[in-house]
């Protein structure tokens, strides 16, 4: 056998193999990466310049434009938590809003999710990426970690309020969110507004967020 098919043969027999496919696969996505980043620029993206698309969750739509990746709120300085629902059109403490969500592990991916507002403040004072005011929110989840009004912290280490239902979830469902995960969104990210929280239950979130993050 000559040279050439021994190569030709050598190359098949690679192209055959899972490890080799997904190993294409994984470059291939990572140039697709590296592709949107450049374009994105430069300019109030997440850390590495990410910038992530709106997806579908729960059934709804995406909303089809790119939204600024922002991340975590940073820092030990204090949130002003202040109750202040106003019916103005802009997502306010104390409302709870769809808006696009990045995963913890991975800010260039995530999810459309539902968000309880807990506080406004400067951009520059919870992280270094962003802009004048930012939003400060909580992710929401139907999934069931907490009894109904209790708070629980689980197996990673992620503290859960039960807040009940209310009128984000069309199903009905209990709700609880996440009390030691501080989200910074831009208010442009936000999608629609879903509802708001009573007095009661925002001031039971807040003092739980207090505590979590030893703020006196």
């Amino acid at each position: 056998m000559s040279l050439v098919s021994r190569l030709t043969s050598l190359v098949r027999s690679a192209a055959r193999s899972p490890a080799v496919r997904r190993g294409a696969r994984s470059l291939s996505r990572a140039a697709v990466r590296a592709v949107k980043e450049q374009r994105s620029g430069s300019g109030g993206h997440a850390p590495g310049g990410a910038a992530a698309r709106n997806s579908v969750a729960g059934g709804d739509s995406a909303v089809g434009s790119e939204a600024t990746v922002l991340a975590d709120r940073s820092g030990s300085a204090p949130l002003v938590l202040d109750y202040a629902p106003r019916a103005d059109d802009h997502p306010d403490p104390g409302e709870v809003v769809w808006a696009w969500v990045p995963y913890e592990e991975d800010l260039s991916q995530g999810k459309d999710r539902p968000v309880l507002v807990i506080a406004e403040e400067a951009a520059a004072t919870g992280g270094s990426d962003g802009s004048g005011e930012v939003l400060v929110a909580l992710m929401l989840t139907s999934r069931d970690r907490a009894d109904d009004g209790e708070v629980t912290t689980d197996q990673h280490g992620a503290t859960w309020v039960d807040i009940g239902t209310g009128e984000w979830d069309q199903q009905g469902r209990r709700s609880e969110v996440r009390a030691d995960r501080l989200l910074r969104l831009a208010p442009e990210a936000v999608r629609r507004e879903g509802g708001q929280l009573d007095r009661g239950r925002y001031d039971r979130v807040s003092a739980v967020v207090r505590t979590v993050h030893g703020w006196r």
